[in-house]
């Protein structure tokens, strides 16, 4: 696993930052393939295409190739420029990022500072209503938060373009961690003029302009999207894979298969239940690489009686994690606490339940939930709400299993297509609900500040005061130490609280084509970036 951004470190320690790019570079002595087109599988279908409304990993994915913000990651995980080639801070709370000349919009024009401006300006704006709000209020750019809440004027927002290709942001308060965080889709810059040319429109093949390394070219809704290089891209020069689609596939197996008859270069994941086979009959191309994502299920403390912590722990006490990590699932880690156990620079302090037997923990969840009011013989009724997918499905049915055996537990699975599911989540519309969460950063806030009050994605509605107060201090702690200790005191207040139960960290299989090179094994966050790849003979 990647160790703490070489990026962050050194600005915490200087003055100012200038890293050298790292282009997607061919291994001297490697010939390359006539033909560089690329398919890649996908989770699902994207709902959006609009940078700054993205919310979910398969969006992502494809933003990344069409779209670029101030800093990227190379193959390690590490933060490296992006539009932006080089940075400073003095403290931690004014950032001063030089764009490159060179950037350029896929239709020719100049990628400038105004562009971010305008672009930042559109997501916080509260007529816009983006989904990433939160992220935007966490990142502490001067008056976000505000503005989000419809208290000041956009125009106040923490930033501004000194000049063509200087841009500045004031924050709140010092946040250490600030470049890495500028990664997100969210901050990632949209052509104004198009934008207003075609309104919601913008996102069409026919309309879009983009600044990745890839532009889009065609998008049959529920079956491919198409890209090609983008000439203007700064670092085109660098760049081999000509062509990549994206083809979605709620169906593990299905992509699977696809793979296996050479339609798809990439998969997304594989089924669980072919892991052995794949890795015997397929060694070369069977892929699993840490991933810096939590899967747990939420508990929806707004509703009853979900809102007794008795009967949260009581459920998540009874999930068997070595069973669904190891068995399950295959090759993932369970998980006791949300930061994912790789996260850089923390090292969680385990929960006491942790060191139980599962007959331990299986006796005090029943102690707990008859405490509540609950027995197998006046037992307690719930809805599991999951998105469609094989591995999601196998896992809730075990979990069901598991609550019914132990607990009494009468469980209604609900299983909803991607963009249903979003809405259900969204909507706070379940009892327990099937999540995961990818850290957007490599800092344990990433997943911490999710549960604190107020944040569009604290699915259990989770509210503590002193949880949020906690959650403060840490962010605005420059030394490293003191920060980790605010953030273990969280971590012991979940365990606590119990409103979510981390069930493992991911570990991602992938079937990967053999002749693909430069496929990153060691970038935690899971960044793909096809302008890295490359087909050898």
């Amino acid at each position: 696993m990647p160790k703490f951004p070489l990026s962050i470190i050194a600005l915490a320690l200087s003055t100012s930052y200038v890293m050298p790019t790292f282009a997607a570079e061919v291994p001297v002595g490697v010939t390359l393939a006539d033909k560089q087109e690329l398919v890649r599988g996908n989770d699902a279908e994207a709902p959006t295409l609009n940078p700054l409304k993205a919310e979910g990993i398969p969006e992502m994915h494809i933003l990344r190739d069409l779209f670029e913000g101030l800093v990227i990651q190379n193959q390690d995980g590490s933060v490296v420029p992006g539009v932006a080639e080089s940075w400073e801070t003095k403290d931690n709370q004014i950032y001063t990022f030089h764009l490159r000349k060179e950037a350029k919009w896929s239709n020719g024009d100049p990628v400038t500072a105004q562009d971010f401006v305008f672009s930042l300006h559109t997501a916080v704006d509260p007529k816009f209503a983006s989904p990433n709000a939160w992220y935007l209020k966490l990142t502490g750019i001067q008056n976000a938060e505000a503005i989000i809440d419809g208290k000041q004027a956009v125009e106040s927002l923490g930033v501004k373009a000194l000049d063509a290709h200087t841009l500045q942001f004031q924050l709140d308060k010092p946040v250490p961690y600030f470049v890495a965080m500028t990664a997100h889709t969210v901050m990632m810059p949209i052509n104004q003029k198009v934008v207003e040319k075609f309104g919601d429109n913008w996102t069409k093949p026919e309309n879009m302009v983009s600044n990745g390394a890839y532009k889009l070219q065609k998008w049959v809704i529920n079956e491919r999207l198409e890209m090609v290089r983008n000439p203007n891209y700064w670092d085109d020069k660098d760049t081999v894979i000509n062509k990549v689609t994206y083809i979605p596939f709620e169906s593990q197996t299905a992509a699977m298969n696809r793979y296996l008859t050479g339609e798809v270069d990439i998969t997304s994941d594989v089924p669980v239940a072919m892991v052995d086979k794949l890795k015997q009959d397929h060694p070369d191309a069977y892929k699993i690489t840490p991933l810096l994502c939590t899967y747990y299920y939420a508990l929806n403390t707004k509703r009853k009686p979900f809102d007794d912590a008795r009967v949260r722990k009581a459920i998540s006490y009874s999930i068997m994690r070595d069973v669904i990590a190891n068995g399950i699932t295959k090759g993932n880690v369970p998980a006791y606490t949300f930061a994912h156990q790789d996260v850089a620079n923390f090292k969680a302090t385990q929960p006491e339940y942790s060191q139980w037997t599962q007959q331990q923990r299986d006796a005090e969840a029943q102690k707990l939930l008859k405490e509540a009011g609950y027995d197998k013989s006046n037992p307690l009724k719930a809805t599991l709400l999951y998105n469609t997918s094989e591995n999601h499905k196998a896992i809730a049915t075990a979990i069901a299993s598991m609550l019914k055996k132990n607990l009494g537990m009468e469980i209604t699975l609900d299983n909803q297509e991607w963009k249903s599911y979003l809405a259900a989540r969204q909507q706070r519309n379940f009892d327990i609900m099937r999540a995961s969460w990818c850290g957007d950063y490599n800092e344990a806030s990433t997943f911490l500040s999710l549960l604190t009050s107020g944040n569009d994605k604290n699915f259990p509605s989770y509210a503590n005061p002193k949880y949020d107060q906690v959650l403060e201090k840490a962010q605005s702690a420059v030394d490293l130490k003191a920060r980790n200790q605010f953030y273990d005191q969280a971590e012991q207040m979940l365990a606590q609280d119990m409103p979510i139960a981390p069930i493992y960290y991911f570990m991602q299989s992938r079937l990967v084509n053999p002749k693909l090179g430069g496929y990153p094994m060691h970038n935690a966050e899971g960044r793909i970036y096809s302008k890295d790849l490359y087909f050898h003979q």
